[in-house]
């Protein structure tokens, strides 16, 4: 019988990074960029976060949740800069992620969390926005390894050694 442990371990197949932004500062929108440089403990250069809260550092969101958030709008163009997350990633669970170490570019970032919504969904998608992303907000990380990341990018869950995770799930 294969354990739950074993189980959350594998994944079918790589994700992908399929867009970037960063915000230059509070309240502002966010800025749409090719590539970006993750900051060992800090976060995204250049983005207004960084530096606080290490393990908020980042936020992604699955690009597969994209088209259901149009469609719950009734289905009006959607920019991916209006849901305030840093990172579309497309092709992996991010749920999946939370206390695992994956790769984006040469960068490094740790699931910490899931990502929910704040009150400025109601201003970003008007009266209901919150709960409309309820569930579909995605997840936070930390860098744990600076690097580059790239629109294009590859996103590689580590191998369990690597991953904290894995480690308290052997001890238990």
């Amino acid at each position: 019988m294969v354990s739950v442990a074993s189980l959350m371990t594998k994944f079918p197949r790589e994700g992908r990074v399929d867009w970037i932004g960063v915000r230059p500062a509070r309240r502002e929108p966010l800025q749409a960029v090719q590539g970006v440089e993750a900051l060992l403990g800090k976060g995204l250069a250049g983005d207004h976060y960084s530096g606080r809260s290490g393990n908020r550092a980042v936020t992604l969101i699955q690009a597969e949740h994209l088209p259901l958030i149009r469609s719950l709008l009734g289905d009006v163009a959607l920019d991916p800069g209006v849901l305030r997350r840093n990172l579309v990633v497309s092709g992996i669970n991010l749920l999946a992620l939370k206390g695992r170490r994956f790769k984006l570019g040469t960068a490094t970032l740790e699931g910490t969390g899931a990502c929910h919504p704040c009150s400025r969904m109601e201003e970003a998608l008007g009266p209901g926005g919150y709960n409309l992303m309820r569930g579909h907000g995605g997840i936070i990380a930390r860098v744990v390894g600076a690097g580059a990341i790239r629109v294009g990018d590859a996103v590689l869950v580590l191998a369990d050694d690597e991953s904290p995770a894995a480690s308290a799930v052997r001890r238990m």
